[in-house]
């Protein structure tokens, strides 16, 4: 299992990112390809198709949720077929949850959806100075994405309800240290091995090829001597963030704002309690429970009776080293910092007042508030800075929703330019030599996909029109145009002749040693001494020793009913490693740490497993190819 999630760990990392992320940033994935739904079927999901776009949006759309959640997580990780074919798998285990909750009859309350979109900056930065949401300026960003209102809440409350059950599964998965065992002695299982590699290296100089060899290698595998498909581009990006230089401030206005959001300038109410603690084990049994429960019980009663005693009773009392000795005073604390259950009584009361019994973690507690520090109101001058700042960034945002639509209108309807986008709103046409349809790191806008797909859409290659705007996160939007387009093309062998020859000769040193690896592991088995092998080393799952998954596998699954047992493992491009397994050694070391990573393996197995049920019941097919190694 711990073997498995090794192997598998980009698929895994998407996987978990389902479950962990909301598949909404801004808008979620149905909302970028809501507007535009065509192209191939790529899947089905209890017979609804998905199509090429929408995988294409979803792919986008993961990346940017990973590099937001995961700011310094390498891109080229993400730009592999490996990783937009796992976004295809998410897409349909997000339809999955979809259709699972909607039968479930998982439903989401409006107070649940009002908190999530209060929690959302980019809706926070649409109210207006007195705190409400400007309407008109949420109905037009939504209306960017093709979307109401209605619709966007609708798909927020889908992706809610999708957490729901996808946290279920996640907390479900449970199994007992004696399940464990057997799981974590074969994974931690030790083997005592030496090993003889045949490098490809030292074969070179046999492998000398003729002149047919080498033209029939280059036209089997002409696809890598491709030139890559390039183009040359200009471009135009609409930043909200420039908009913020623009914007010009009304005093009455900002003391407006202050006025109207006093509460959030404020600092947060502090309160001073005493407690007397009664501690409980946990586990403790119902008879000890009930006698600790009469204990405080008994001193609760002297406390109402006599107020001014606390003090003197918690002393007496309270089983808590770090108060008791202060009469159970906790000092000033504010929200959060203390346990729920705890905390919720606390900011109940009033000063002077005593608590029933509170019951938590550490058991029975009597508390007693002391005092109540109100937050103090600051003065304008010091949060004006703060709320101008605010203020310039929400109606820069509504500047932005408002250009937003006739950069629009203008890149497509004047589609053989675009100067009179960049004239209208004072933007530099900027340009790109070399473009290629593969994401590069650090590479501005050109890290973004959806606008790369774009550009190299059949109809814009044709024409050489501009493209669509495509929106490159939240309030930046961009188009570009094709002004020169070079195709692939497979270049001629006189060009590409040495480095033919040197991937064919690479290619026949792999066969060679592989040749050579596997008749000397023969005569080694039939009895032959054998020479060449390196000193014993001891490995294990847990513990390679610089030996890659591969070997490892081919390792510990070798049968070892008869030692020295022999393996032998081709390493693509690098030859052959022939491996005698010469003892079996068992587990040692195993603990808690071990325990909880069996406990993580089988969450991830069962989440798995859930997904994969819900596949077949509801009929899920992908069925765009699954990424292959390619030569």
């Amino acid at each position: 299992m711990f073997e498995s999630i090794r192997q598998h760990k980009k698929y895994l990392l998407g996987f978990l990112m389902i479950l962990i992320i909301p598949s909404f940033v801004l808008f979620g994935v149905e909302g970028y390809s809501s507007a535009n739904e065509g192209g191939q079927t790529v899947a089905t999901v209890n017979g609804q198709d998905i199509k090429s776009s929408q995988w294409d949006a979803a792919h986008q759309a993961q990346i940017e949720r990973l590099q937001q959640a995961m700011p310094s997580i390498d891109i080229k990780l993400l730009d592999t077929p490996e990783a937009r074919y796992a976004a295809l798998d998410n897409l349909v285990q997000q339809r999955l949850m979809a259709v699972a909750a909607q039968d479930m009859r998982v439903l989401i309350s409006d107070q649940r959806l009002q908190r999530d979109l209060q929690s959302n900056d980019t809706i926070a930065s649409l109210r207006l100075p007195n705190g409400q949401l400007d309407m008109e300026a949420y109905r037009a960003l939504l209306g960017r994405e093709g979307m109401t209102p209605q619709m966007f809440e609708d798909q927020v409350r889908q992706d809610l309800s999708i957490q729901q059950i996808t946290q279920g599964v996640l907390s479900s998965g449970f199994t007992t240290p004696a399940a464990a065992s057997p799981g974590l002695k074969a994974f931690f299982e030790r083997r005592q091995v030496r090993l003889a590699p045949f490098n490809a290296a030292q074969f070179t100089a046999q492998a000398v090829p003729t002149e047919d060899e080498l033209k029939t290698f280059y036209q089997t595998n002409a696809s890598i001597f491709q030139t890559v498909e390039q183009a040359d581009v200009e471009y135009v990006v609409l930043d909200a963030q420039s908009l913020v230089n623009d914007v010009r401030l009304a005093e009455a206005d900002v003391r407006a704002y202050f006025e109207q959001n006093a509460a959030q300038w404020a600092g947060a109410e502090e309160r001073r309690a005493s407690h007397i603690l009664f501690t409980l084990d946990p586990q403790a049994d119902a008879a000890t429970q009930a006698d600790v429960k009469k204990q405080a019980e008994a001193v609760l009663a002297q406390a109402r009776q006599q107020p001014e005693r606390f003090a003197a009773l918690a002393k007496q009392h309270s089983q808590d080293p770090g108060s008791a000795a202060q009469g159970g005073d906790l000092n000033y604390f504010g929200r959060n910092a203390m346990v729920k259950p705890f905390e919720e009584v606390v900011f109940s009361l009033g000063v002077g007042e005593i608590s029933d019994l509170v019951k938590t973690d550490f058991g029975w507690h009597i508390i007693r508030v002391t005092d109540i520090k109100a937050p103090a109101k600051p003065s304008f001058e010091t949060v004006r800075e703060q709320i101008e700042q605010d203020l310039k960034k929400q109606q820069a945002q509504r500047l932005f929703a408002e250009a937003a639509e006739t950069f629009t209108n203008m890149v497509y309807e004047q589609a053989d330019s675009l100067q009179p986008v960049a004239e209208r709103f004072k933007l530099r046409v900027e340009t790109k030599s070399g473009l290629t349809r593969r994401i590069q790191p650090d590479a501005g806008v050109w890290s973004n996909e959806r606008l790369l797909s774009a550009v190299f859409s059949a109809d814009a290659i044709a024409k050489k029109t501009n493209t669509e705007a495509v929106e490159l996160g939240t309030g930046r939007l961009a188009a570009a145009r094709i002004v020169r387009y070079a195709p692939a093309a497979t270049q001629p062998f006189e060009r590409v002749q040495t480095d033919v020859r040197a991937r064919w000769v690479a290619q026949k040193a792999v066969e060679l040693a592989q040749a050579e690896g596997e008749r000397t592991m023969a005569t080694w088995k039939s009895g032959a001494t054998p020479n060449g092998l390196q000193d014993s080393r001891v490995v294990s799952r847990a513990a390679p020793v610089g030996l890659d998954a591969q070997v490892i596998n081919a390792v510990m699954t070798a049968n070892v009913q008869q030692l020295p047992a022999w393996v032998g493992v081709q390493l693509p491009g690098q030859g052959y490693l022939v491996v005698q397994v010469e003892r079996v050694l068992p587990a040692e070391g195993l603990g808690a740490d071990q325990n909880q990573q069996y406990q993580q393996a089988w969450t991830a197995a069962e989440s798995r497993a859930y997904v994969e049920n819900l596949k077949v019941r509801y009929k899920a097919r992908i069925l765009a190819p699954a990424p292959t190694n390619q030569p």
